[in-house]
């Protein structure tokens, strides 16, 4: 059954707008027979400000394009070692609602830190992936037609430096961290096989198509 069914990609990685726009291409054109997909990429380096961010949480860009995005949250930063994974869903169909979609794919993180006996969880009130108070998966969705589109940010193994450019998710006192100072994965793309099963098995998908995007990935 389609409900049942999602398309998981590997695209390498790719430029943040063209990326976005390819999403909300995918998003508009959608049918009811279309088949979800899961998205996994990385970035150039750039920061993304959510709908409700703020210009002072801004706090030296320097060099890092700025892009104004639709996804909700604040200012967050994406560079190369960070894996994307963004959520192309139906939700009506899944009988998803938004705040079910958020607690799904945090608990997919979380379930793979557990396999390297990292002890994570979410907070209701400031979505996202800690250990031990540091900030380790970020997470801003938008919404359309019924479906949701953007997703997760998690940090594997890149500069964290940027960050402090920034008031994370506009909080001026977060401090972020990544899987591999925590003896975890060093690779996004490991990473995002390790984490396919935890999130097929919590979005309730029992069938998953997995495509290495060659044509994409390579070209990047």
């Amino acid at each position: 059954m389609i409900v049942d069914s999602v398309i998981i990609r590997w695209l390498g990685q790719q430029d943040y707008s063209a990326c976005w726009q390819t999403m909300q291409a995918f998003t508009r054109s959608r049918q009811e027979e279309t088949i979800d997909e899961i998205w996994l990429l990385e970035h150039p380096p750039v920061f993304t400000q959510g709908q409700n961010g703020k210009a002072e949480h801004i706090l030296n860009p320097g060099k890092i394009p700025v892009v104004q995005t639709d996804r909700g949250g604040q200012v967050t930063y994406h560079g190369p070692g960070q894996l994307m994974v963004y959520a192309l869903i139906d939700l009506q169909r899944k009988k998803f609602n938004v705040r079910q979609l958020v607690t799904l794919l945090e608990q997919a993180v979380i379930d793979l830190l557990a396999e390297y006996a990292i002890c994570a969880y979410a907070k209701r009130d400031a979505p996202g992936v800690y250990v031990d108070e540091k900030k380790i998966c970020s997470i801003g969705l938008r919404i359309r037609r019924g479906c949701s589109y953007h997703g997760i940010a998690f940090n594997i193994c890149m500069d964290l430096t940027p960050f402090t450019q920034i008031n994370p998710c506009g909080f001026t006192t977060l401090k972020m961290t990544q899987f591999a100072d925590l003896n975890g994965l060093n690779k996004p793309l490991e990473a995002g096989q390790k984490l396919i099963p935890h999130l097929t098995k919590c979005l309730g998908y029992t069938t998953s198509t997995f495509i290495y995007d060659s044509e994409i990935a390579d070209g990047n």
